[in-house]
């Protein structure tokens, strides 16, 4: 039977406003002891959002750690205290200018578990109706409206590239009702 791994030690060597960085010394059943590297990053939400005529709405925006636009579906962090829905409807607001009526959640995921903490919840958002929240990072997100149809072939393309928005994309295309 597997057994996880013990905890022995950690060490705290970074701490940002996005991100917390630490190293654990764990020790492994055989009993090998070795370090573990472990980014700490608050769960977030993702979005497949669709319009009144069902097309899935993206947005394209600049990632600099990877230096370029991504098409990618909306998504954001849950802020402390947050449920994950409300912060779907937050995060909407923010990002597309829509408020959504109906909200159902698809699934999720872990983003990185080799190295980080990070979850995501996924959600498909219906009904939406046009409200718009100011925030401070979304002044560069271009709003791109496409079919459901044409999401395998952008994802095959690499157009769309990011992780989150393939998975979260992917569950919303295989749980469609009459595909």
């Amino acid at each position: 039977m597997l057994k996880p791994e013990k905890k022995l030690a950690t060490q705290q060597i970074y701490h940002g406003r996005a991100v917390n960085i630490r190293v654990d010394t764990v020790e492994k059943a055989s009993g090998t002891k070795t370090t573990r590297e472990v980014v700490e990053h608050s769960d977030c939400i993702a979005v497949v959002a669709l319009d009144e005529q069902d097309n899935v709405l993206l947005v394209r925006q600049f990632r600099h750690a990877v230096d370029r636009f991504l098409l990618e579906i909306p998504a954001g962090g849950i802020d402390p205290g947050e449920e994950p829905i409300d912060s779907v409807r937050r995060e909407l607001q923010e990002e597309i200018g829509y408020f959504p009526r109906k909200i159902d959640k698809l699934g999720g995921f872990y983003a990185t578990p080799g190295y980080g903490t990070e979850y995501l919840y996924c959600f498909l958002a219906t009904d939406l109706v046009p409200a718009r929240l100011v925030a401070e990072d979304t002044d560069d997100i271009e709003l791109v409206r496409v079919s459901p149809d044409e999401i395998p072939r952008l994802i095959a393309s690499g157009e769309i590239c990011d992780a989150k928005s393939i998975a979260a994309l992917l569950m919303f295309l295989f749980t469609r009702p009459g595909k």
